[in-house]
């Protein structure tokens, strides 16, 4: 596995940590916007070790899904959809009251566990297999 790969791996790694710290402390917005990078940053991993360059500057899931070539069950792929459309509101908020009410700890905790899960599947990639 390449270094760029290794060190985009790390990066997931304490995104996920930042993350369940997020939750731990309340800041359940950031729980939600930290997971979209994790999920990001995997979708990345991928992506730069199968063509062995930078991968593209976007945080478009979708995207990079579609350019890692990654194979998700539906209802990640879903999830992974709802994580795209939630990135430029979690990121650019245009009433930040009303999105953090958006975002209680119940639904953070949630999408943090599925986030978790599909970093798991990123994760067991043939091409991450070095792990």
């Amino acid at each position: 596995m390449n270094k760029q790969t290794q060190n985009w791996l790390k990066m997931v790694n304490y995104d996920l940590v930042t993350a369940k710290n997020m939750l731990t402390t309340g800041r359940y917005l950031y729980v939600v916007f930290m997971c979209h990078l994790a999920i990001e940053k995997a979708l990345k991993a991928i992506i730069s070790e199968e063509t062995n360059k930078i991968p593209p500057k976007t945080h478009d899931l979708i995207y990079l899904l579609s350019k890692g070539k990654l194979e998700l069950s539906s209802d990640l792929v879903d999830f992974v959809g709802i994580m795209n459309n939630v990135s430029i509101v979690t990121r650019y908020p245009e009433d930040l009251r009303r999105l953090i009410t958006s975002y209680p700890k119940k639904v953070a905790q949630n999408y943090l566990d599925i986030t978790k899960k599909v970093v798991r599947c990123i994760k067991k990639d043939q091409r991450l297999r070095e792990l």
